[in-house]
């Protein structure tokens, strides 16, 4: 397929706002599309040129780009940052630069959506004396050779911006209406393999499959909803329930196969080489050569064994280097609460006290290294209010209700799992913008505006410029070195970084507001720490920001 057909289908999906004809348009290019073109175009639609899971980076800063684009059209970086800074998208840099090419040339070639998808993936490729040049080069060559709108959309995909509005769901009706297949079932799929691409091929080929779970694969977890008290829990999930810890650690689902082990985040990321102390334990206190479990990282002071906050294990996430130095100075437990997949059989379809069963069977527990988290089976509100207090009393975030029959099921859903906690739920936003400081901290960014998730779209909430602890490294200082390399657009001393950085927010109150898009303003905005285990679409939304508006009265 020539990448000039599919700009065109970005052009007809970005100028609707309608989900239902984004679908409909999708679909019919899925149709259209080969069987060995599909999962191409799947990740082109996403704005990607690799599955989620898999971790290779495109890596390609806009700094970079500035170059590219001189590179293909012939002109200074100068002039294009210049254009940059009056449009704040280097999308539409490189289609308003493409119309006035200085070396337009009479052997341009066609380009294909293989071409463009090959050219992009090489960039993460690239290694050692050279990388930059050769990185410049292989982005000029696709801009050399677009038309004005084929470069706006080359460059947005090589900086994962594409801006069309499609989301996941978008994505998964589509599949299914162009190849007759039920929602639930893409959906369901898609939660196994992690890989929309895969799902859409399958289904083309009409080999769709009830679950795809690969050991070695990260896969979607299943997520809880939080509930004010136990008579809610008890109505949403059944009389009698399991109760569990609810612990403040780090959520990793744990494979092995063939005495190898990966550790994945819920957000696809690899970080075996993190926790390699581990897998000695894993070894010595669980039976089986294969199998895939649901787990909590959760870290404890070497010396008085008690728990520590995430904030702590969190520096290990990204560590390096001196791995085996910060491993000791923050251990682990591993707080094992389920199992998805055991000696090469999906468990996911088993109710959870049977999953829960199998767990008891091949785990020998030892504290500080492997543990079931603690639980218990009730029917009995005060039962379970007893329970909840004695987590409390041991320093914990609070308890886990889960429908002792349900199946594991990625996402959140009301009869599935809940979460009871006693502070205000606190939400997960993203920074879009921010100010430099003034006197000590001019030098710094220091008030960062924050936005929730409002369909394809993210919408100011408010601003915060508190709660930073320099004991544990949450300084002004770092946030301002994570964001400089997402500046797209400087205003004085305002500028607005691309959404990248989460970070979890603390409030006394949400308020409906004037001022800011979403509708809402957070009173007493306070930071709580970094989210380094999500992606944007774990960035709160508008309608449960509304629901706990609504709460509130």
């Amino acid at each position: 397929m020539d990448y000039s057909d599919l700009v065109n289908y970005y052009e007809k999906i970005g100028k609707t706002s309608k989900r239902l004809e984004k679908t409909e348009i999708i679909s019919e290019l899925l149709k259209n599309s080969s069987k060995e073109e599909i999962s191409i175009l799947i990740h082109l639609l996403q704005g990607k040129v690799f599955p989620n899971y898999d971790e290779r980076k495109i890596g390609f800063s806009s700094r970079l780009m500035l170059k590219g684009i001189s590179s293909a059209i012939g002109i200074s970086q100068e002039e294009v940052e210049k254009i940059w800074k009056k449009e704040g998208d280097l999308g539409k840099v490189s289609e308003i630069l493409s119309q006035k090419k200085k070396q337009k040339t009479l052997f341009a070639q066609k380009l294909t959506i293989k071409k463009v998808y090959s050219n992009i993936q090489k960039l993460a490729e690239l290694e050692g004396e050279g990388t930059v040049s050769r990185k410049i080069a292989l982005v000029s060559e696709l801009l050399s050779n677009s038309s004005p709108l084929e470069a706006k959309y080359i460059t947005r995909t090589v900086l994962e911006e594409l801006r069309v509005g499609i989301a996941e769901g978008i994505l998964r009706d589509s599949i299914a209406k162009a190849f007759n297949f039920e929602i639930k079932d893409i959906e369901n799929l898609s939660n196994s393999l992690a890989d929309y691409g895969e799902v859409a091929e399958l289904a083309k080929q009409g080999k769709l499959k009830s679950s795809g779970l690969i050991v070695g694969r990260p896969n979607k977890v299943m997520l809880a909803i939080k509930v004010k008290d136990f008579k809610e829990a008890f109505k949403a999930l059944g009389e009698e329930i399991q109760l569990e810890y609810k612990l403040d650690g780090f959520r990793v689902t744990i494979h092995k196969i063939n005495n190898t082990y990966k550790f994945f985040t819920r957000r696809f990321e690899d970080v075996t080489t993190q926790f390699q102390e581990i897998i000695l334990y894993l070894d010595k206190y669980i039976k089986g050569k294969s199998y895939i479990l649901d787990s909590e990282f959760v870290g404890y002071n070497p010396k008085t064994k008690l728990y520590l906050p995430f904030q702590n294990i969190s520096q290990r996430i990204r560590r390096k280097y001196d791995l085996q130095e910060t491993a000791k100075k923050f251990p682990v437990e591993v707080s094992v609460f389920d199992i998805l997949n055991y000696e090469g059989e999906d468990l996911i379809q088993k109710p959870l006290k049977e999953r829960r069963k199998i767990l008891e069977k091949i785990i020998k527990q030892e504290k500080t290294k492997v543990i079931l988290t603690n639980c218990i089976i009730t029917n009995k509100i005060s039962e379970a209010e007893a329970f909840y207090k004695k987590a409390l009393k041991e320093g914990l975030e609070g308890v886990m209700a889960k429908n002792i029959n349900s199946q594991y099921t990625p996402g959140r859903y009301v009869n599935g799992w809940l979460k009871l906690k006693p502070i205000m739920e606190t939400l997960d936003l993203v920074i879009v913008g921010a100010a430099w400081g003034e006197g000590k901290r001019s030098d710094w960014l220091s008030s960062f505006e924050l936005a929730c998730k409002n369909k394809n779209e993210f919408a100011l909430i408010g601003k915060v410029g508190t709660g930073f602890k320099e004991k544990e490294g949450l300084t002004f200082e770092k946030l301002t070195k994570l964001l400089k390399p997402l500046i797209i657009k400087e205003t004085g001393k305002i500028i607005s970084v691309k959404p990248k950085i989460i970070v979890e927010v603390m409030y006394e109150e949400i308020q409906t507001s004037s001022t800011y898009s979403s509708g809402f303003a957070l009173r007493f905005p306070r930071f709580l720490r970094l989210r380094n285990d999500k992606g944007l679409n774990g960035v709160s939304d508008i309608e449960y920001i509304k629901k706990l508006f609504k709460s509130q009265k």
